[in-house]
């Protein structure tokens, strides 16, 4: 086969408006015309499977409009990014099997959220700030240019009652812990967002055009639009859609577990495509829980990840000069650098499927 042409109800151009609805009625519509004109088959018959995994390309990070537009260097790069996507879910409709959007769902007080913290006499804190240990188990908070805010902060005493049973020591305990452990791992270090992708608002839903694409398939293909949602966890952050930054409770109990469900439907299939938001966060993340997965059970594996690089950018928070506070670009470069030594294939949307590497023959064929 070759491509699909980009559908009639296609606008680019929406991509740039905030809280744009598709007609779902009227989609399905078009949907049914489609799959008759150009004799596209359902997706249970799909000899190779092809799943494509939007990483959070939703509002908030996809609209300049939202609270954490994900702007990379250009400025504007998940609108940019979300275009992209959306061109190659219509052209290669029929050979994919199955989207699976991942979905940021957040609640107004977590451990990445600046109310969940105080300083030693209630101070509040602020946003793009960052919270560390000492030496002496005190946990402080600095600027990212790693300057010292408040010194001695903790988690608001009052929400003890609904995390811990009221156990205000064991909370302190153990977010002395989480600290130490992302610091341990390697991992970010705790950094306060704002507000965002919170559950009930405009910012939380799929931007528009990627909606309108995902359910697009859904009908022609006569496959379930899923969504997998992560990051309600009040006590770890969750950039991974596989799992918490931190699982581990101080006492040695577990806190949280690896999302395997998820991995094992991805790996029912036989090309995984990644993109999506942000590429320095939790694109990055996700990848990177996805390979330690696929490296302990068959390092061979990796050679069927296909990373779109010109689908997801780089958060950067800009400093009204020109410049950045701070700019995770490199942070995003050197992550694909690691995804390819490890046998991963990153790619551009704009490049034919059929030229992709180390592709499934029959897939190629497809294609072409």
């Amino acid at each position: 086969m070759s491509t699909l042409p980009l559908p009639i109800h296609f606008d680019p151009k929406n991509a740039q408006v905030w809280g744009y609805r598709p007609d779902l009625a009227r989609l399905a519509l078009y949907a049914f015309d489609l799959k008759r004109q150009h004799a596209v088959k359902g997706a249970g018959a799909d000899s190779v499977k092809l799943a494509v995994v939007p990483i959070d390309v939703q509002e908030d990070f996809s609209h300049p409009a939202g609270t954490l537009f994900v702007a990379g260097r250009s400025g504007t790069g998940a609108v940019d990014d979300a275009v992209r996507l959306t061109e190659f879910l219509y052209r290669y409709l029929p050979l994919i099997t199955g989207i699976f959007p991942t979905l940021d769902t957040h609640f107004a007080l977590q451990v990445f959220a600046a109310p969940f913290w105080v300083g030693p006499h209630g101070e509040a804190l602020g946003p793009h700030t960052l919270i560390v240990a000492d030496h002496g188990g005190v946990l402080n908070n600095i600027g990212l240019d790693g300057k010292l805010i408040l010194r001695d902060v903790k988690p608001r005493p009052e929400m003890a009652w609904w995390l811990c049973g009221g156990n205000y020591p064991w909370l302190v305990r153990q977010m002395l812990h989480y600290v130490e452990e992302l610091a341990r791992g390697g991992k970010y270090t705790l950094y306060l967002w704002p507000p965002h992708t919170i559950l009930g608002t405009p910012g939380h839903a799929m931007t528009g055009i990627l909606t309108e694409a995902r359910f697009f398939h859904s009908y022609v293909r006569g496959v379930q639009s899923h969504g997998e949602i992560k990051g309600g966890h009040p006590l770890s952050e969750c950039y991974s859609v596989f799992g918490e930054e931190v699982r581990t409770r101080f006492d040695g109990a577990a806190l949280t577990s690896k999302n395997t469900r998820f991995i094992d439907v991805l790996l029912g299939h036989d090309v995984v495509v990644f993109a999506g938001q942000a590429a320095s966060h939790c694109v990055k993340s996700s990848i990177d829980d996805f390979l330690i997965e696929l490296v302990a059970r068959d390092p061979a594996l990796a050679g069927k990840i296909y990373i779109l690089e010109d689908c997801m950018s780089a958060v950067t928070v800009p400093d009204g000069a020109g410049g950045f506070v701070a700019d995770f670009t490199r942070d995003a470069d050197a992550a694909l650098d690691r995804f390819r030594a490890a046998g991963m294939h990153v790619v551009k949307s704009t490049m034919p499927i059929a030229d992709w590497p180390d592709i499934p023959a029959s897939l190629a064929k497809l294609a072409a």
